[in-house]
């Protein structure tokens, strides 16, 4: 069975989800990030079976996060590259990678992979950072505010604060 489609939902999150695809994606999107490129290497990093792999890189293909890229002509072999579109998305596995060992989703006890900087080696961590200082702002310090493309259901969504901002 086909899941139901986000299309026409005012929400980016929906609309991310859409073009995104599925979880398989986006761990064809970590390794992409991760430098692997060929159709037999991303099988062998995920498992994934081979009908799965060709339906979700035409997906994210057609979706403009990653393109196919002709490395070889005789015999043709293509390879995958992530769009600028597709590099952008390094956030979202970035977040998702923190929360998952935060609250150890893969039971293992311990992260795999850390994030550090490359002067200093100290631990990174994502942050909400204020647009024009570009300091760091608490999580505390945020809220959710009608954007520009906002209807009445979006304004209900968020309550009297909504209200207060049209």
């Amino acid at each position: 069975m086909k899941p139901k489609s986000f299309a026409g939902m005012r929400c980016s999150i929906a609309g991310a989800l859409e073009l995104i695809g599925d979880r398989w994606a986006l761990l064809l999107i970590r390794d992409l990030s991760l430098g692997l490129s060929r159709y037999d290497d991303l099988r062998a990093s995920t498992g994934i079976p081979a009908a799965t792999l060709a339906a979700r890189l035409k997906h994210l293909t057609a979706s403009g996060i990653a393109e196919r890229v002709r490395y070889q002509e005789h015999p043709p072999r293509d390879e995958y590259r992530l769009t600028r579109k597709g590099r952008d998305l390094w956030k979202v596995n970035l977040a998702l990678r923190e929360w998952g060992d935060r609250w150890d989703a893969s039971g293992y006890g311990a992260p795999t992979v850390k994030t550090v900087d490359r002067e200093t080696g100290r631990s990174l961590v994502l942050a909400l950072v204020d647009a024009k200082t570009r300091e760091a702002v608490p999580p505390a310090r945020s809220h959710l505010r009608p954007g520009p493309g906002a209807d009445a259901a979006v304004r209900r969504l968020l309550g009297p604060a909504a209200a207060a901002s049209r």
